[in-house]
């Protein structure tokens, strides 16, 4: 613009006037040569910076500062990242639990675990807590903290409650029954009867590749609001923490991501929405209960060596040389009860292998779990052979 008003303060060159003396009419035009050319000059040099400034504030005009646009893509990466979060949790929130310790009233009158969860509305809440869904067959991974007091009732009043999800998406409810705990791992594995109804079992990844600093998810149910999400990094690892029992569980996952009672049993998730641990304690400020951010877990690893063995025998491998031993002796009644059970869990192994080589799947983790399911089925094959004849010798 001061361009612009320059241009127009530039004065016209006055008329010339014919009536002067020849040296007057050569000085007057060279005069008016000079103010031509003098002119032509203002002309081409406003004509110029016109153009100069017209470009320029054209440029202006169209342009976006630099912040802008650095501002947008930041507001992308943050979008997409939210995406990603909530895109994990809707594929892994159908793989977990909430679990309830119930203590009944009095010992129930009807067979039914369903009926007895729904009979006794006088049932008194002890404790909640999460677990996993470890496969289709019904079998649930949590803390046995979790249902330590279920694990060790004699009153035939304790009961625990699950309620899940299926792979439809309806909601339901059904009584856990205890497969077998380890407590120098803080391990346990329900059972629940899911006839009729396909279940979702979390996808299991791997611990032993973690990092400081990677990104981690917590999925439980806090306090008791169901598929709570809490976001964190892994913190640090090859922590100790201490088990029921007081002995140390060693290569602990720590992390920030919220742990409150609640959220015991249940998984803990890479970004991927791959199980990397089972969270299990937290270091609360003194006298509030309030988690300090110092938050730990069971790194999957430890929880794959162990459940399968669970599963199969209900001790862990260090007490199966002895629970082998108690079975042996047992009577005939007893003998071919177990006969039975053996038979269905061989059945049930062989399925589980049969669907993993049909999906040929690749990841290490799950090899691990597939190895040892194999191993087991060795196991049971044997102790099928020892059951038989022990049965034969005692008819």
């Amino acid at each position: 613009m001061v361009v612009l008003g320059s241009l127009h303060g530039i004065p016209s060159p006055p008329l010339v006037q014919g009536t002067t003396s020849s040296s007057s009419s050569n000085s007057q035009d060279s005069t008016n040569r000079s103010l031509i050319l003098a002119r032509r000059r203002a002309v081409v040099f406003g004509s110029t910076s016109l153009g100069i400034a017209s470009l320029v504030n054209l440029h202006i005009f169209n342009s976006k500062p630099p912040l802008c646009h650095s501002a947008a893509a930041e507001e992308d990466e943050i979008e997409k990242e939210e995406d990603r979060i909530v895109h994990v949790f809707q594929i892994t929130s159908p793989s977990v639990v909430f679990i309830q310790d119930l203590e009944l009233a009095k010992i129930p009158k009807s067979s039914s675990s369903d009926a007895t969860l729904i009979e006794d509305e006088n049932a008194k809440v002890e404790g909640t807590g999460s677990g996993f869904i470890w496969d289709k067959f019904g079998h649930i991974v949590t803390n046995y903290h979790v249902v330590d007091k279920l694990a060790t009732d004699r009153s035939g009043l304790q009961r625990c409650k699950v309620f899940l999800i299926d792979a439809g998406g309806n909601s339901l409810y059904r009584e856990g029954k205890i497969i077998g705990f380890d407590v120098a791992y803080d391990l346990a594995v329900l059972k629940v009867d899911v006839e009729g109804h396909e279940l979702k079992p979390a996808v299991l990844g791997t611990s032993r590749d973690l990092r400081v600093g990677q990104n981690c998810f917590a999925i439980g149910n806090p306090y008791g609001y169901e598929n709570t999400l809490t976001t964190g990094v892994v913190s640090g690892l090859g922590r100790e923490i201490p088990s029921p029992n007081g002995r140390a569980i060693r290569g602990a996952i720590q992390t920030d991501a919220a742990i409150n009672a609640g959220n015991s049993g249940g998984p803990l998730i890479n970004s991927y929405g791959h199980v990397i641990g089972v969270n299990t304690a937290t270091f609360t400020r003194k006298g509030t209960g309030v988690s300090s951010g110092v938050n730990f877990a069971i790194p999957i690893d430890t929880v794959v060596r162990t459940v399968p063995y669970l599963i199969v025998y209900g001790t862990p491998y260090s007490d199966r040389l002895a629970s082998v031993e108690l079975l042996k002796f047992a009577r005939i009644g007893g003998i071919k009860k177990k006969l039975q059970k053996w038979l269905q869990m061989l059945l049930a192994i062989q399925a589980v292998l049969e669907d993993a080589e049909e999906k040929q799947l690749t990841d290490k983790a799950v090899k691990l779990w597939l190895d040892n399911l194999r191993d087991l089925a060795y196991d049971v094959e044997d102790m099928l052979d020892e059951f038989a004849v022990e049965a034969m010798r005692c008819n």
